[in-house]
């Protein structure tokens, strides 16, 4: 037995409309629209071939946990991108806090609006 890839990561959301304006606005993904009917709200988004990030609008059991405000330091995804300095625009356009990668790495973490950490990594 072979694991052989990562095919999705979820996050809660309390607010989808909010969550929705980050990672498409923001984040400039597009929504996959073959998501089944499910007894929750959500939304699954495309990263890459058989990759994605599902949002589902549940309740947080964590709601009101500290979170470290580094997001290096916390649970995250780490998610590659092709131009970490455009990111960086569309962030502090969106104001959007970020953090660059204490590793020196070209990398930065940055929390979506329900706090879950992510990192971009430049490829």
């Amino acid at each position: 037995m072979k694991i052989s890839a990562l095919l999705h990561a979820t996050f809660l959301t309390s607010d989808l409309a909010r969550s929705r304006v980050f990672y498409e606005g923001t984040l400039g993904l597009n929504p996959d629209p073959k998501r089944p009917q499910m007894g929750f709200d959500g939304v699954w988004y495309d990263v890459a071939v058989g990759q994605q990030i599902h949002l589902m609008a549940l309740p947080d059991p964590e709601a009101g946990l500290q979170r470290p405000e580094h997001g290096g330091r916390d649970r995250h995804v780490a998610l590659s991108v092709s131009d970490l300095a455009q990111l960086m625009e569309r962030l502090d356009a969106a104001g959007v806090a970020y953090t660059l990668s204490k590793s020196c790495r070209p990398a930065l973490f940055c929390r979506d609006p329900d706090g879950n950490a992510l990192e971009f990594v430049e490829i």
